[in-house]
C-alpha cells in the first residue's frame, strides 16, 4: 500500500484527478466524490494493484498516447502504396481475422495495401469473408492456394505480391492500433536511412480486455539475441527484405526472428529505430504463444536454429541455447586464456574480505587470474594477520595505499600495476556463488565491441541485488528488479537474460585493460558514488556496449564494508558527486536507451510511469539506434 500511495503523491495534480477520476468510476459508487474517494484510506486500500493497474493506465493517459495524426494520402496507393500489410492465415477463427482486417482499414494512414495469403484453410466462409473484404475496398488483396505450405511459404507469396516501400507484418489473430502505420511513417520520415523499425505491444483478450505490455528498450542487440524483441511491430524496408531471399523455409515459429537477424547483418544499428508506444495488439487464445510458449514448442526450437544460423553466418564462435523463457547465447573463451587481474579495495574487512577471497579460489573455474588487495590503511590487528598471511599465495598480491578513501584513485592505481590483459573490479564484500562466474564475464569482455560487463549479485537472503542499472532512477541511476526473489525472471523476462544496459555496478565488473586505459579509467573527482555509473557512460560515449549477465552469480553483502551515508560530511560528499553525474552527463539521465519513457523513474520494479514521458508529437517519438 505505501508503494501505491507513494505513486498517488508524485502524480502532477492534473493526472491524479485523471487517475482517481477512473478509479471512482471502476470501484466506487456513483455519488461518491474524488475528494471522499482520495481521503477514503480503507477505500483505497481495498482497490489494491488495480489502481495502477494497465487498464487505470490506459484510460488515464490515452490522450496523451495518441499522436492525433491528421490522415495521410500523400501518394498514389494504387501505383505505390507505402506499406504492404502481409497477413498469411491458415484455418482461422471467422471473428479473430475480421477484427484483425477492421484494424488495417481503421488506420488513420491510408496508404496501405493489405495481402491475405490463405494457405490452404479449405474453409468456405473464410474464402467468402476475405473476398468480401477485397470487394469492399480495392486495396485488399486475396491469393488462396489449395494446400497448406506453412507459414514461411506462405509469407513469400505475400511478400512476391507486395509493392509497397515498407513491410508489416500482422498474424491473422492480432490487431494494429489504429495510429500503427502514422507512426511508423513518421519514423521514416524523421530517419531517412532508416531500414528497421520495431514498437512495443501488448496484449489483448478474446473480449478485447488489454494486458501485459512489454515496454521495450531502444536497440538492444544482446537483448535481442536472447528474446526477439524486434517482433511485433516490425515494418522493414522492402528492398532490404528482398535482398537477403524473404522468409527461409523450415524456420517456421521463428521465420519472423530468422528474418530480422539475417537483416540486421546488412544494416548499421543507427539504421534500426525503436516507436516508444504500443502499436500492436497480441492475441491471447489457447493456441497462441502470447497464452503461452507451450502452444508451439517447435517455435522456440526453430529460433535457437535461427541464432545459431546467424553465429555462424558471420563466423562468430556463439551457440545460442533455449532456456525456456528466452535464449541463452555462449560465447567461447579464446584457448590463449587472457590473464586477468582481480582489483579488490579494502579497509578493516577482515571477515568479509577472507570469505570473498576464499570463495574466489575455492569455486572459481577460470585458472588465468590474479588478485590484487588494495589495502587502505587498515588498522584491526585481525585483518593485517590476515593480509600478511596472503603472502604466501602466489596468486595474490597486497598492495598498500593509505591515503584518504577514494575508490576510483585505489584502483586506478592498481590497475597500474595489474599484469592482467583483462580487469575485474571487485568489491571485498562479493561472494561467488558459480564457479564459471568468470569465465562467462571474460567470454564478454574479450568482445570487441563490448565495454563493461557485470554480474548478477543477490543479497543473502536470495533476493536480488543487482541485474543492471538503469539512469534516472532515483536522479542518478538505480538497480532494476531489487529484491525480485530467486527464481523469478522479472520484467518480460529481463532479470534472467543477457542484455545490454547503460551502466552495470562496479561492485563486479570485468573489462579489457585497453578499453579501460581509452577512457582514463575511473573519474577520480568520484570519490565514492557513480564512479562506476560514469564509467559505463563514458563507455558508451566511445562506442562500446555494456553488458549484463545472469550467469555469473555472487552475493554481495551491500554496504557492510563501508558503511552508509549517515554523517554531514559524507551527505554532503554524496550530493556534491550527484551534482557532478547531473552536470556531466545532462539529459542522457532522464532518457535511458536501455529502458522506456513509459516505465517509472520512481522504483525500480520495471513499473508504469505516471505520466509516461513519451513526447505529445510522433516526430518526438523516434529513437535512434547508436552508431
Amino acid at each position: 500500500m505505501s508503494r501505491m500511495l507513494k505513486k498517488l503523491n508524485v502524480l502532477h495534480p492534473l493526472y491524479r484527478s485523471k487517475v482517481m477520476s477512473v478509479v471512482k468510476n471502476n470501484f466506487f459508487k456513483t455519488e461518491t466524490t474524488e475528494e471522499q474517494v482520495w481521503n477514503d484510506y480503507d477505500a483505497l486500500f481495498s482497490v489494491g494493484t488495480h489502481l495502477f493497474s494497465y487498464s487505470v493506465w490506459l484510460n488515464a493517459f490515452s490522450h496523451e498516447m495518441s499522436s492525433d495524426l491528421p490522415t495521410k494520402v500523400d501518394k498514389n496507393i494504387e501505383n505505390s502504396p507505402q506499406f504492404s500489410v502481409i497477413m498469411p492465415t491458415f484455418k482461422p477463427s471467422f471473428d479473430l481475422i475480421s477484427q484483425a482486417i477492421e484494424s488495417v482499414l481503421n488506420q488513420e494512414f491510408k496508404n496501405w495495401e493489405l495481402i491475405i495469403v490463405d494457405d490452404g484453410s479449405g474453409d468456405v466462409d473464410i474464402q467468402r469473408l476475405l473476398l468480401a473484404y477485397a470487394h469492399k475496398d480495392s486495396r485488399i488483396k486475396v491469393q488462396s492456394y489449395p494446400e497448406n505450405r506453412h507459414i514461411s511459404a506462405a509469407s513469400n507469396q505475400g511478400l512476391a505480391a507486395a509493392c509497397g516501400k515498407w513491410i508489416i507484418l500482422l498474424d491473422h489473430d492480432d490487431l494494429l492500433e489504429k495510429t500503427a502505420l502514422s507512426h511508423v511513417d513518421d519514423a521514416i520520415n524523421v530517419s531517412s536511412d532508416c531500414a528497421l523499425v520495431y514498437s512495443d505491444v501488448d496484449k489483448i483478450d478474446e473480449g478485447g480486455a488489454r494486458s501485459d505490455p512489454y515496454f521495450k528498450p531502444d536497440w538492444n542487440p544482446d537483448l535481442f539475441l536472447s528474446q526477439n524483441i524486434f517482433s511485433h511491430l516490425s515494418a522493414y524496408r522492402s528492398d532490404l527484405v528482398r535482398s537477403v531471399g524473404g522468409f527461409r523455409l523450415g524456420l517456421e515459429g521463428a521465420q519472423d526472428y530468422d528474418l530480422a537477424l539475417r537483416c540486421i547483418e546488412k544494416i548499421r544499428p543507427v539504421q534500426i529505430v525503436h516507436i516508444p508506444r504500443v502499436l500492436y495488439h497480441w492475441r491471447i487464445h489457447a493456441g497462441s504463444t502470447a497464452h503461452s510458449t507451450d502452444a508451439k514448442p517447435y517455435a522456440m526450437l526453430a529460433g535457437e536454429r535461427a541464432l545459431n544460423d546467424h553465429f555462424a553466418r558471420l563466423a562468430i564462435q556463439a551457440k545460442a541455447q533455449y532456456v525456456g523463457y528466452g535464449y541463452r547465447v555462449r560465447y567461447a573463451l579464446p584457448i590463449q586464456l587472457p590473464l586477468v587481474s582481480l582489483i579488490i579495495p579494502t579497509r578493516n574487512g577482515g571477515k568479509l574480505l577472507q570469505k570473498s577471497v576464499d570463495s574466489i579460489l575455492a569455486k572459481t573455474s577460470y585458472s588465468a587470474y590474479e588478485i590484487i588487495i588494495v589495502d587502505n590503511g587498515s588498522e584491526e590487528r585481525a585483518t593485517l594477520r590476515y593480509l600478511d598471511s596472503l603472502s604466501a599465495n602466489p596468486k595474490i598480491r597486497v598492495l598498500r595505499d593509505p591515503r584518504p578513501f577514494n575508490y576510483s584513485a585505489l584502483n586506478n592505481a592498481a590497475v597500474k600495476l595489474a599484469r592482467g590483459d583483462v580487469i575485474g573490479l571487485v568489491n571485498d564484500d562479493v561472494e561467488v556463488i558459480t564457479p564459471d562466474w568468470l569465465s562467462e564475464m571474460v567470454s564478454h569482455a574479450v568482445r570487441h565491441e563490448v565495454g563493461a560487463v557485470g554480474a548478477r549479485l543477490w543479497y543473502i537472503d536470495d533476493t536480488l541485488q543487482h541485474a543492471g542499472l538503469v539512469l534516472g532512477i532515483h536522479g542518478i541511476a538505480g538497480h532494476v528488479h531489487r529484491y525480485l526473489p530467486k527464481g523469478n525472471v522479472g520484467y518480460c523476462g529481463r532479470a534472467a537474460l543477457i542484455q545490454d544496459f547503460s551502466a552495470v555496478t562496479g561492485a563486479c565488473l570485468v573489462v579489457r585493460r585497453e578499453v579501460y586505459d581509452k577512457v582514463g579509467g575511473l573519474d577520480e573527482a568520484l570519490a565514492v558514488a557513480c564512479n562506476d555509473v560514469d564509467f559505463c557512460l563514458r563507455l558508451l560515449e566511445a562506442g562500446y556496449r555494456n553488458i549484463w549477465t545472469p550467469y555469473a552469480e555472487l552475493y554481495h553483502h551491500e554496504s557492510v564494508s563501508r558503511g552508509f551515508d549517515n554523517t554531514p560530511e559524507k551527505q554532503a560528499r554524496s550530493a556534491r558527486e550527484v551534482a557532478y553525474m547531473k552536470q556531466r552527463w545532462g539529459d542522457l539521465l532522464l532518457n535511458d536507451p536501455a529502458y522506456n519513457p513509459n516505465l517509472t523513474l520512481e522504483d525500480e520494479d520495471f513499473g508504469l510511469a505516471w505520466p509516461p514521458r513519451v513526447a505529445p508529437f510522433a516526430v518526438a517519438d523516434v529513437q535512434l539506434a547508436p552508431e
